[in-house]
């Protein structure tokens, strides 16, 4: 696909230099980072938000692409995440009404890598880019508080009182995450489609504060737009989804629909340096269910923005680089940890060929 952003011979923003910037970009766009810290009873999501960002429906170039990805975060939560990992976890029994005043500390350090490959040829007239992301690393979780209520027993109610410091930490794989984009472009106005999902394999036990898996298959689709204006190096880009999460076999815990609307917007200084701000908005639209649930509803939400930094890097006549640090800091959280969290993201994919031109003695007249 080609776009049609004409520019000026005297723009500081050549158009090999953004479609360069397109084919790696959204390349990096498309990585996910796991769900490290806790299950999905904990509030926290399939849907990692900051998933996309910059470019994310821009077209890419033909062939295949490599993304490998650092990935730190650190968060915590109070009673009401804490609440309900004690009862995953099996700290808090059926016949005990609990008050829990305690809070959760967690950090994860991860790698990831992702190859994709983008076709030349069309389907259902736009381009389409077909995928799969690799997860290593490891998540480190700890709670502290006091446990208080009334414990249900034959002879009668009993008061109940205790304080615990758990702390847990775990090394290996995580889960197996497919993707597909198909993406149109029309001018300075990019659209594009996705559809992902989870294929529970990496490492996750019910009984463990840390996991670097879920526990649990889900799928998640939706839409996205990007402007982009080579003239100017000005683009904003939008993407809006949805994840069904399947039931957690081990817990029959069953997390509600969840929605999610990642940006990002980017200015390129120079043919070689782009800037920008990116954030997320996530919001669970259903109720939590199942015959594990012993919280109730527990949506949650959190609201998180950053600044971001690109480079281009001229490989090869045929392979360009590029690196992008990102960061967001959370807030206006409910049910669900809060904190920041840092991408380092390096993506090697093909450049941009430009037709040689025809020998001389064709255009000597």
């Amino acid at each position: 696909m080609k776009t049609n952003c004409a520019v000026p011979t005297n723009s500081g923003f050549g158009r090999a230099s953004i479609r360069a910037a397109i084919a790696v970009l959204a390349c990096a766009t498309i990585a996910s980072a796991p769900k490290a810290t806790l299950a999905d009873e904990g509030g926290v999501s399939f849907w990692l938000p900051g998933f996309f960002g910059s470019l994310a429906a821009a077209p890419q170039q033909p062939g295949w692409s490599l993304t490998s990805i650092y990935y730190h975060t650190s968060v915590s939560a109070g009673a009401d995440v804490a609440t309900a990992r004690e009862i995953t976890i099996g700290r808090i029994p059926a016949n005990l009404t609990a008050n829990v005043n305690a809070s959760l500390q967690a950090r994860a350090d991860l790698g990831l890598l992702m190859p994709t490959y983008t076709f030349a040829t069309p389907v259902f007239g736009g381009q389409l880019t077909v995928g799969a992301i690799g997860i290593y690393g490891r998540t480190d979780t700890s709670l502290a508080g006091s446990v208080t209520g009334a414990l249900a027993t034959p002879l009668g109610t009993l008061p109940f009182s205790r304080f615990d410091t758990i702390s847990d930490s775990v090394d290996g794989f995580g889960d197996v995450l497919p993707i597909a984009t198909l993406r149109w472009n029309s001018g300075v106005h990019n659209y594009m489609t996705y559809i992902t999902g989870d294929i529970p394999v990496g490492a996750y036990d019910s009984t463990r504060l840390s996991n670097i898996g879920i526990g649990h298959s889900a799928i998640d689709a939706g839409g996205g737009y990007t402007y982009l204006n080579p003239q100017t190096g000005h683009e904003f880009s939008g993407v809006l989804g949805f994840t069904y999460n399947f039931t957690n076999q081990s817990t029959q815990y069953q997390n509600g629909v969840d929605m999610h609307f990642d940006w990002g917007a980017s200015q390129f200084l120079t043919k070689q340096i782009q800037v920008g701000v990116v954030g997320y908005v996530y919001r669970e639209l259903g109720c939590d269910t199942g015959a594990g649930d012993r919280v109730g509803c527990f949506q949650s939400q959190v609201v998180g923005a950053g600044p971001q930094v690109g480079f281009i890097i001229p490989l090869t006549t045929e392979v360009q680089g590029y690196l992008n640090l990102k960061s967001y800091w959370e807030f206006a959280n409910q049910n669900r940890p809060d904190g920041w969290n840092a991408w380092v993201t390096f993506v090697i994919s093909p450049a941009e060929q430009t037709p040689s031109a025809p020998p001389r003695r064709m255009i000597a007249k």
